[in-house]
């Protein structure tokens, strides 16, 4: 894929090196309690409970979260920032996600009046968002509440080391995925299909996803087609590197590498086959009423 030297996308939140504290809601870090006691119970204790009880009555704070503040709770979906250094390899992903994020703007812009841009959040490790707290094992994710993708770039490297998907446009076609599911939100297909968890069987409710994932393949492709008419920015082979990648995260290709077993009422996300057509139909056509999965009589 041809992309260096060209535009990069401004909705990058780069959140490498920060490590979110994951102790739950607010309150005091329970690993503190103990000290905690022993303070409030000794003379000094008391004169800075009567401190903060006082700051508290002239400011109208709340003293449970000033002494949750002072003894290292507070708020606990923070995160904590140490230095950060990424590799060479790692900063030329971080540009290109960055490339490929604008280029999903320049083409959603054209074909959806009024599109709202998404922010791409880098992290590394672990991260919370609106959606909860996640870890890199998540993969790749997008969160309607805030409107945010979020990547560790690590994956990249594991789709080709585990799941066999090399290449450039192999990492594009994750991004453009999960931008699709960003449209989704913004047209409200996925509002609709959240709505019915909990309220039909599992069964019917994964089918239901399944519609939902292979109609993000289809957008992912039908941004591969505006790309390249754009752009003329596909090389040789940078077709099949997505259809690769798109077939690897089939939910028959992983369960029979996890487990040697195949349960299509627990897939979620498509068939290897489905997932690779519905990408390739959407760079065939490049005509979003040509994705229509859960009208569509065959997936």
């Amino acid at each position: 894929m041809k992309w260096q030297g060209r535009k990069k996308s401004s909705n990058i939140e780069d959140r490498r090196g920060q490590h979110p504290q994951n102790f739950g809601g607010g309150g005091i870090n329970p690993l503190l309690l103990g000290p905690l006691l022993k303070i409030l119970f000794s003379k000094t204790g008391l004169v800075i409970v009567g401190v903060l009880l006082l700051f508290s009555f002239l400011t109208g704070t709340n003293p449970l979260s000033l002494i949750a503040q002072f003894t290292g709770g507070g708020n606990l979906a923070s995160s904590v920032s140490a230095p950060y250094q990424p590799t060479a390899e790692e900063e030329r992903m971080a540009e290109f996600t960055a490339v490929v994020l604008a280029d999903t703007e320049d083409v959603w812009n054209q074909l959806m009046p009024g599109y709202r841009e998404p922010i791409l959040v880098l992290f590394s490790g672990q991260v919370n968002s609106a959606c909860g707290f996640a870890s890199a094992a998540s993969g790749p994710f997008y969160c309607p509440a805030d409107e945010k993708v979020y990547i560790d770039l690590s994956f990249f490297r594991d789709m080709g080391k585990k799941l066999g998907a090399h290449g450039e446009f192999a990492w594009a076609y994750v991004i453009a995925h999960e931008v699709g599911h960003h449209v989704q939100k913004l047209n409200g297909t996925l509002a609709q299909v959240q709505s019915k968890r909990g309220k039909i069987p599992e069964a019917e409710y994964n089918r239901l996803m399944v519609r939902l994932e292979l109609q993000a393949d289809f957008y992912a492709g039908l941004w591969a087609h505006h790309t390249h008419r754009i752009k003329g920015v596909l090389e040789p082979g940078d077709l099949e590197e997505a259809l690769n990648a798109a077939a690897s995260v089939g939910d028959d290709r992983l369960q029979q590498k996890a487990t040697g077993r195949i349960i299509p009422d627990s897939f979620t996300h498509g068939t290897s086959e489905q997932r690779a057509r519905w990408f390739k139909r959407g760079f065939d056509f490049g005509d979003m009423d040509m994705g229509d999965t859960f009208n569509a009589s065959k997936l």
